[in-house]
């Protein structure tokens, strides 16, 4: 580790109001200090007495639970729909005391929590909280009943340096289960069949195809977008008993995924990536290619007997207040015949599937769901920089110019140089665009922005998921438990920790990078990764090669230096440099999800009434999104897999509340 803590003394971090943006309006929490370590390690039997003891005070003198938290700095009450119907994080005595006892629902049913002693990962134990300074705490998970119905938590305790006494550092709870309604899996699965004679009954099938259509009853939810975040907020909602209809623009299932561009591969590995109720198989690649993915959303759409309609738009909406329901009208579309195009000539291996001509009959359908779900990934519309000039107006005379949604992959070239590219940005889509570039004969050209923090594949496996989400590791929903048991702001800290370790992990790398002029940050508050993608959705790369074709010259980079105009033959810089290029690619990232919204639903019907998505509110939870969005019955959900997972029950479960009245 000497060695390459002298290596990152070398690298010029940049630190800059650009380097620690984040989203508009959004809070930038400061990270928590850590708390003091013990003095003396509690053996097992004192470990054990010292959860016990905050049990018995949740159960018996809930009106004492403020004084077990820390004197000496802020202790932390996380509350994600167990003692009300919304998203919390109070900081401090005051603000835990009086939400316990003017908000907190619990005067009808208390709050009784039990020790979860069923697995030695769930049972109090002194554990590591400080990947750095080695701090460690008492920790164990816990169950509970609430008057929302059941669920988990995790406690974590330190001791005061002063009087020794073990105070509760962070306390988590989350519902897991609706109130009496457990869901229909496991001893509750359903039977399947109606054993004996019944003339002229349905089989299963036909009960789908009738499920499907929506013949006899309004969807109870219309969610909008069939990736991660719809499929997971819909079987959520099955397993509450909430019917709910997909619809998607695409002509497939997965074709979110599909149509990226060629060389996309998830950057995040398989134990992360789980979706709920049906997990990937053991034999799965840990970082799955964008195709197999989408077959994977296919085949658990149908194994889940989620009802989807493909090739639907929305034509209008309006919600009507007094019915306490909206009116959507939707554009779908069937096939009614197709046949090989005529231009195609027959396939030969390796080539393209032969293009298909389609007959397309079309039939609009009114629907009157009570919620809406707004699915349509975690950002909004494509960020065109359109106020550089010449952007538009065919100016540039080159093969291709484009945002990289619109990228599928670079033409093989047969003489390398003879083509060249520029990729504007230097994100995670960048990189690989430039890789695929590269790979395909181009001198490529990046063009950086703004500072990236660049953490490498197996460094991120090592500290920042595989402690977690690996191999043998915990069950996925313990993980995820484990995980968002942090507050906000220890999120942070703890995130400050790992970048450091990873920054170590890499710094050859890293070092590299600088040398060839590319432009490192440590990310907000040097948190990395997650406070980069938690607090902006953006601004980092995972390195998976492109990094080592940067620092071997393979691809350049202009860093440091704006945009003047596009022009003819490529990029006019503001230093006076033409970059010539035959293709122009401007990976710049997205806007926020509430464009997609205005785009869609009209800004006087929903976008000017919802508020910003991403980034911290005050608390430290997310803004607009997992909660309600500032519409009524309208909501928003998204993000990566992983957050699709966990969330996708947290909105499930206000829906259901909000249906039976209770919200």
């Amino acid at each position: 580790m000497g060695g390459s803590s002298t290596i990152v003394d070398s690298i010029n971090f940049v630190d800059t109001a650009s380097s620690q943006r984040i989203e508009p309006g959004s809070v930038n929490l400061p990270p928590a200090p850590w708390p003091a370590h013990f003095k003396t390690e509690p053996t097992s039997d004192q470990v054990a007495k010292i959860a016990a003891n905050v049990v018995d005070t949740v159960n018996n003198h809930f009106d004492k639970v403020p004084d077990l938290f820390l004197d000496s700095q802020a202790g932390f009450w996380r509350d994600h729909l167990a003692l009300t119907w919304d998203l919390r994080t109070l900081k401090g005595k005051d603000k835990i005391r009086n939400f316990l006892q003017a908000e907190a629902q619990v005067k009808k049913v208390p709050l009784q929590i039990q020790i979860d002693e069923s697995q030695a990962f769930r049972k109090p134990q002194v554990g590591g909280f400080a990947p750095v300074n080695g701090l460690k705490g008492i920790q164990f998970f816990i169950t509970f009943t609430s008057q929302n119905g059941k669920g988990r938590g995790v406690v974590r305790l330190v001791q005061e340096h002063k009087t020794e006494e073990w105070k509760i550092w962070t306390f988590f709870l989350t519902l897991d289960e609706y109130r009496g309604h457990p869901e229909p899996k496991g001893p509750n699965r359903p039977k399947g069949v109606e054993h004996g004679g019944q003339p002229g009954r349905m089989n299963w099938a036909q009960k789908r195809q009738e499920e499907i259509n929506f013949t006899k009853n309004e969807p109870d939810v219309l969610i909008l977008g069939c990736g991660q975040g719809g499929l997971t907020a819909a079987a959520r909602l099955k397993m509450l008993g909430v019917s709910s209809l997909i619809i998607d623009r695409n002509p497939r299932i997965g074709d979110n995924w599909r149509n990226r561009y060629h060389q996309l591969v998830l950057h995040d590995p398989v134990w992360y990536d789980h979706l709920p109720y049906l997990p990937f198989p053991d034999h799965w690649p840990i970082f799955t290619p964008k195709d197999k993915l989408a077959d994977w959303f296919d085949s658990y759409a149908k194994a889940l007997d989620l009802n989807v309609w493909l090739r639907s738009t929305i034509v209008s909406s309006e919600y009507d207040n007094s019915r306490k329901a909206w009116k959507v009208v939707i554009r779908r579309s069937f096939v009614k015949s197709s046949r090989p195009s005529s231009s195609s000539n027959p396939p030969t291996a390796g080539a393209p599937a032969a293009q298909v001509e389609e007959e397309i009959e079309h039939m609009e359908l009114t629907v009157y769901p009570k919620h809406i779900i707004q699915c349509t990934g975690g950002s909004g519309k494509p960020n065109m920089p359109t106020s550089i000039p010449g952007i538009t107006g065919g100016v540039f005379k080159g093969d291709r110019l484009c945002h990289s949604s619109q990228f599928t992959t670079a033409t093989p070239l047969a003489k390398r140089g003879s083509k060249k590219a520029i990729v504007v940005g230097a994100c995670n889509s960048s990189h690989d665009i430039c890789q695929d570039f590269y790979e395909r004969g181009y001198d490529v050209t990046m063009v950086q922005r703004s500072s990236t923090f660049v953490v490498s594949s197996s460094a991120a496996l090592k500290y920042l998921i595989g402690p977690l989400y690996s191999e043998g590791g915990p069950a996925v929903e313990d993980a995820d438990l484990f995980l968002w048991s942090h507050p906000s702001e220890v999120l942070k800290t703890l995130q400050q920790d790992l970048t450091k370790l990873t920054i170590e992990h890499d710094a050859e790398l890293l070092a590299g990078l600088d040398r060839a002029g590319f432009k490192l940050d440590k990310g907000v508050d040097g948190a990395g990764l997650f406070a980069k993608y938690l607090q902006r959705q953006g601004g980092y790369y995972i390195d998976v090669g492109t990094s080592k074709l940067i620092v071997e010259g393979k691809i350049a980079v202009k860093s440091g230096v704006g945009i003047a105009a596009v022009v003819e033959k490529g990029l006019q810089m503001e230093d006076g440099e033409v970059l010539e290029a035959d293709e122009i690619v401007f990976a710049t990232g997205y806007s926020n999800m509430r464009s997609t919204a205005r785009e869609v639903f009209g800004n006087e019907q929903v976008g000017d009434k919802v508020g910003d998505v991403w980034g911290w509110n005050e608390e430290g939870e997310m803004r607009g999104i997992w909660t309600r969005s500032g519409h009524e019955a309208f909501w928003f959900h998204g993000g990566n897999l992983a957050l699709a997972r966990y969330y996708s029950r947290v909105v499930a479960l206000q829906i259901k509340a909000s249906l039976d009245g209770f919200l």
